[in-house]
Order: structure tokens, then sequence, then C-alpha cells
């Protein structure tokens, strides 16, 4: 059976100033600091006595190491020497064991009931300062300038199909771990998505999603990407189905986020081509010539197709007054018309001379050069 564990050494402890029991007729304080006292000088006179062994210990055991030298040396008077020093080592190996067993009775005290393991000190350092956010113009103009270093390697490695090509490539150009590159490789994405060039465009967005997976996987780790090369290629070569799965998701999810950006830069593209056109198309009135076609009643419009003077004035006559002015003024604003007498006086209200300068200008075949019509924006639009 197995000895148990000895709560002996707790049944005496020595406080000084744990006792609330004194005599009335006794300074209790002055009782506590005589205690005290007495206990420090004590323990003093015990760690003087222990001091004084090691000393002696030490002295006689050096003795003994040269006097066991000389005797092996055939000195007569060095083994006589040994003995003595022999014996003496026996009666301090008997005070040593004296010694243990008056500092294992000594009761327990505040200084010695206890001991300290290990230390420990802690310096708190000073927070980091975050980084001050970039604007974007700074942003974008980091990246034009590592564009203008780096581009020529970004591409070669978005064109890499394997991954030990990959590996090797950033291990030999370890700059290009960085978010600028990243940003850069999904720039050119939706460059090759607008120009259709699917099977390269595979190509590239994989190993942009490579990237992003190493440096996220730096920041959850830590450290610098830089040092992930190994540890991440590994990881893909020899995937995990769920880290894979992860992988393809994102892969898939990113090129859909490509196709959808390609195809609204194609539409604002669009839109601004046509709003150039539009702008170029302005009248001198700032009116569209053809919103403005688009707008007339069938009479007009087939008046205009046609190019006939003689029926445009013709249906201009049987058309109400304001209705002919509205619709002759939005023509002259859009460039359709070219305002000749009989116009300026319909448009400007007068009506007696507006017919009266009609009549004068039927004798006048030549003014037919008078009417612009600018179908031809609205055909290239159709086209």
């Amino acid at each position: 059976m197995s000895k148990g564990i000895n709560y002996s050494k707790w049944d005496h402890i020595e406080v000084s100033d744990d006792e609330d029991d004194t005599h009335p007729n006794i300074d209790t304080p002055s009782l506590f600091r005589w205690r005290h006292e007495a206990r420090v000088k004590r323990m003093e006179e015990l760690a003087k006595e222990k001091s004084d062994f090691e000393a002696e210990w030490k002295q006689v055991t050096s003795q003994i190491d040269e006097a066991q030298r000389q005797a092996d040396a055939g000195d007569s008077a060095a083994a006589s020497r040994l003995a003595q020093l022999k014996d003496r080592l026996s009666k301090l190996e008997a005070h040593r064991q004296e010694l243990a067993k008056k500092e294992k009775s000594q009761p327990l005290n505040i200084d010695t009931i206890c001991k300290e393991g290990k230390t420990r000190t802690i310096i708190n350092k000073a927070a980091a300062q975050p980084p001050k956010p970039r604007t974007d113009e700074e942003t974008w103009k980091n990246l034009e300038e590592f564009k203008q270093k780096y581009d020529k390697e970004i591409k070669k490695f978005g064109m890499f199909s394997k991954f030990d090509d990959a590996q090797q490539f950033l291990e030999e150009h370890p700059h290009l771990v960085c978010e600028a590159a990243c940003d850069r490789l999904v720039l050119w994405c939706v460059d090759l998505a607008v120009e259709e060039k699917a099977s390269l465009l595979e190509y590239v967005t994989k190993q942009c999603i490579c990237l992003q997976f190493l440096l996220k996987l730096g920041a959850e780790l830590g450290t610098d990407p830089r040092n992930c090369l190994r540890q991440f290629y590994a990881r893909l070569r020899d995937p995990q189905p769920e880290y894979m799965r992860a992988f393809e998701e994102e892969l898939a999810a990113f090129r859909q986020r490509v196709q959808d950006r390609a195809k609204a830069r194609l539409e604002d593209a669009m839109r601004e081509y046509e709003e150039e056109q539009r702008q170029a198309r302005l009248g001198p009135g700032g009116l569209d010539p053809v919103e403005v076609f688009d707008s007339l009643p069938d009479s007009l419009k087939a008046c205009f197709e046609s190019k006939d003077i003689a029926l445009l004035q013709k249906t201009l006559a049987e058309m109400p007054i304001d209705e002919a002015r509205y619709h002759m003024k939005r023509c002259v604003d859009s460039g359709m018309w070219v305002p000749d007498a009989s116009s300026k006086k319909l448009l400007e209200g007068d009506e007696a001379g507006a017919e009266a300068a009609g009549e004068s200008e039927e004798e006048a075949e030549g003014e037919a050069a008078r009417l612009t019509i600018r179908y031809q924006f609205k055909a290239a639009l159709i086209m």
C-alpha cells in the first residue's frame, strides 16, 4: 500500500501577527514586532551556519584532492594528512545531517511557506498605428506605376496552366505576391472578357484566384504570404475535398463577376458612343433631328422622305397654323429645315405674309436647295 501525503509540516506555522488573543497588560504591536525580530534573527543564524559549513566542506574536499595527488606521488606525509582529512570529512557529513534535521524542524513562516516557481515580466508595447487609408487617386497611381514596371511579368504569370510552373515563377519573382499584382490581373481579366478571348481568360482567372487565396492564407497565419508559397501550392496539388470545392466555387463566382463587369463596360461604351453621335447630330437649336423626325405626323414625314417642297408647303397649309408653326420650329432647331421667307413668316406668326411668300417661292425652283434633310444619322443608328 502506497504512503499517503504527509501534511505534518503544516501543523506548525509561525506567523508573528496572527494572534488576536493576547494578555491585556501586553502591548500587542510590540509583541508582534518582537516575535518578528526573533524569527528573522533565528533565520539569519541558521543561514550563517549553513554558509560556514559549505565553505568548510569545500575547503576540506579541496585539501583531500591535493593530498591524494601527493600520496599517489609517493609522499608519506601526505598519506598521513589524507587520513586526517577524511576523518574530518566524516565529521562534517554528520554535521550536514544535523543541519538538515535542524532546518526541517523549523516551523514554516511567511518567508519559507512557499517558493517562487517562475516569474515573467511583460512589457506592453505601444499599439501600432493603423496605416492611413489611401485615396482612390493614390491607389490608382500606385497601380499604374506597378503596371508600368511589372506588367510583362504579371501577364506571363497569368498565362501559366500548371501549379508547379506558377510556384517556381513566384519564387523567382516574389515581388509579384502582393495586392497590386492581383488587382492588375483582375483588370486584365475584364479586358479579355471584353475582347472575348475565352481560352486565355480561363488561365488568367485561375491564376488570379490562386494569388488571392495565397494572400488570404498569409493574412490568416499572420505572416508574409511569400513564406506560404510551398505550403499553399502543396495544398493545391493534394487538396482536401472541402478546400478544393471552396476554390472551384470562388473561381466560378469570380469568372461570373468578370463577365458581368465586361458586359457593364460594353454597355457604358455603347451609351457614350450614342451620346457622342447624338451631340454631333444636334441642330442649331439643340434638338436631335432623329428624335424630331420620329415625332412628326406621317404626312410631314412623307414630305421629308420624298424631299418634295411643294408637298411640304401643301401639307403645312392644310394643318392648323399653331401645329404647323410648332413642327416647323422644331425642324429648324434640329437643322432638318433651313428657313426661307415663307417659313420665317410662318414662324413669326404672319399667316397672310406666309401665303404671299409661298406663292412667290413656287416660281423659284432653285430654292429647293434650301431644304436640308439629314437622315444619314438615323440610318447609321439603325445599322
